[in-house]
């Protein structure tokens, strides 16, 4: 297993890291268990989560992946082995705390409970799940400035983690769904302030969204704030599965209809011609995407998710893939021909 450096914070990650939002929906306890077994034998020992996991979000699973990865490391003694990354939510949820946002006082109590639940005194990173601000993320498409605007100053969320960071609770602070902006500013108020030092990016990041490479790659480059991505197959629809309108019985598309950010008309086309470079070159269609993922230099950890040990598997393989030139050529023809159809 390939290790990447997280940032500045002297912690190195496994280049897969094992994604959890389904703990707790489509996958049960027992599932869960299997899934981190066989991520931990697979040299995967980047764990991340979230608060409001498992996926679709709802007041009553609120919280229980992360209990299921709390006694998967009760019963395997095996914290120390481990890398374990989790968030706080972003502002929307009216289940939690009476309407979640990034104030000190809800990252603290956040925080407080995260680890209640996950068994342990300490969280490897722990990252602001997304922008408590009107901005551009989760797919939108242009900025529109907002007058009045209710928002959580970023200096009074990172001063809250920098209080956690001095209790020993968190070792490394991370962003998830944003904008260049926001990194900026964090930078910044890092290094002005003496609060902690943003270490990664979670955002979304496949072969039909490479927003992450405009104005955020750059960052990471030069400032060592690499890119954790999310939805490296797009949903599954990388795979090839969907196509045609196909709807394969227990799939997430399948039984979750407000999944729909990949699964717009104008990206079915594209998803096709990238299946097609897979299949005509040999490739499993699900492995060339995330080898094409694997590959990227601004890269920290390709976050893999899966509902059977069978996807779980044949995700982990990815890391044998090695694309041809003449493979990576036609991706960037494709791309160049339809760049981010699903931003």
């Amino acid at each position: 297993m390939q290790r990447r450096a997280l940032g500045r914070t002297g912690i190195d990650v496994s280049l897969l890291c094992l994604g959890t939002m389904t703990f707790g929906e489509q996958n049960s306890e027992a599932d869960a268990h299997q899934q981190l077994d066989r991520a931990l034998e697979a040299g995967i020992d980047f764990i991340d989560t979230a608060e409001m996991y498992p996926v679709p979000p709802n007041g009553e699973t609120q919280g229980r992946t992360e209990q299921y990865i709390g006694s998967w490391l009760a019963a395997r003694g095996n914290r120390d082995k481990i890398t374990l990354a989790t968030k706080v939510t972003g502002p929307g949820m009216d289940y939690l705390r009476g309407g979640s946002r990034l104030t000190r006082a809800q990252i603290i109590e956040a925080c407080d409970d995260n680890l209640r639940r996950l068994g342990t005194d300490y969280i490897d990173l722990y990252q602001l799940h997304w922008p408590d601000r009107k901005a551009n993320f989760f797919g939108k498409l242009g900025y529109q400035a907002v007058e009045d605007e209710d928002m959580t100053p970023l200096e009074e969320s990172l001063s809250a983690l920098g209080e956690l960071v001095t209790a020993g609770k968190i070792r490394a602070v991370g962003l998830s769904n944003e904008t260049p902006w926001g990194v900026m500013q964090c930078l910044n108020l890092a290094e002005r302030l003496n609060l902690p030092r943003v270490a990664s990016v979670q955002n979304p990041y496949n072969l039909v969204n490479r927003s992450f490479e405009v104005g955020l790659a750059e960052f990471a480059h030069r400032e060592d704030v690499g890119l954790l991505a999310y939805s490296p197959l797009a949903f599954g629809t990388l795979s090839g599965k969907y196509l045609d309108g196909a709807r394969p019985e227990g799939a997430r598309l399948t039984l979750f209809e407000r999944f729909q950010r990949y699964n717009a008309e104008p990206a079915q086309h594209v998803i096709a011609c990238y299946v097609d470079i897979a299949r005509r070159h040999g490739l499993n269609p699900a492995q060339m995407a995330l080898a094409f993922v694997n590959t990227r230099p601004f890269l920290t950890s390709n976050i893999i998710g899966a509902t059977t040990l069978g996807q779980l598997n044949s995700n982990i393989a990815s890391l044998e893939v090695e694309l041809s030139d003449e493979v990576l050529a036609e991706i960037e023809m494709i791309h160049n021909t339809a760049p981010n159809p699903c931003p």
